[in-house]
């Protein structure tokens, strides 16, 4: 009688210590949640930077980025670009002139809006020359995709992700 007893609470001891330990579902959620975390305060702090890897631009095919240096920072109030541009553009931009979406300045306006599946960021920028309108969404897993409009241009998009700003 002691015996069965006794397999009985080690049996059972065991089928706790099995049920105590998480599931590979359990853990994915557990990252998909800390990730998700991670992504809300860094575009929360306002120091990020996207870094695009594929171009859209309008009425033409997909440009692949990879080998081009591209960036856009955004650093408490201010914005600073370097993405390469490939459309029409209008007045106001010189022939052979650079001819990538070069500014840097203060943001004059700036919101975010918080969604089920991404963040939202708006912002526009006036430079010497032109007048931009940034719009950048930002999906939880990092992932992200940027739409830069201007008056003197078509505009385009640009698929890629959002980091931390690199030390210098």
């Amino acid at each position: 009688m002691k015996t069965v007893i006794l397999s009985f609470f080690l049996s059972f001891s065991m089928l706790i210590g099995f049920a105590q330990e998480k599931t590979k579902q359990q853990i994915k959620e557990e990252q998909k949640l800390a990730k998700q975390k991670k992504v809300e305060a860094l575009v929360d702090s306002k120091e990020y930077e996207f870094e695009g890897d594929m171009a859209y631009p309008q009425g033409g095919r997909s440009i692949n980025l990879t080998t081009n240096t591209n960036y856009l920072q955004f650093k408490n109030d201010s914005i600073h670009s370097e993405m390469p541009y490939f459309g029409r553009a209008y007045a106001g931009v010189a022939y052979g002139g650079g001819g990538g979406l070069s500014f840097k300045g203060p943001i004059k306006d700036y919101s975010i809006t918080k969604g089920k599946k991404n963040i939202i960021v708006k912002a526009e920028i006036t430079d010497n020359s032109d007048y931009y309108s940034i719009t950048l969404t930002v999906f939880y897993d990092g992932d992200a995709s940027l739409a830069i409009s201007s008056n003197n241009r078509d505009p385009i998009n640009y698929r890629g992700s959002i980091e931390e700003l690199k030390k210098k």
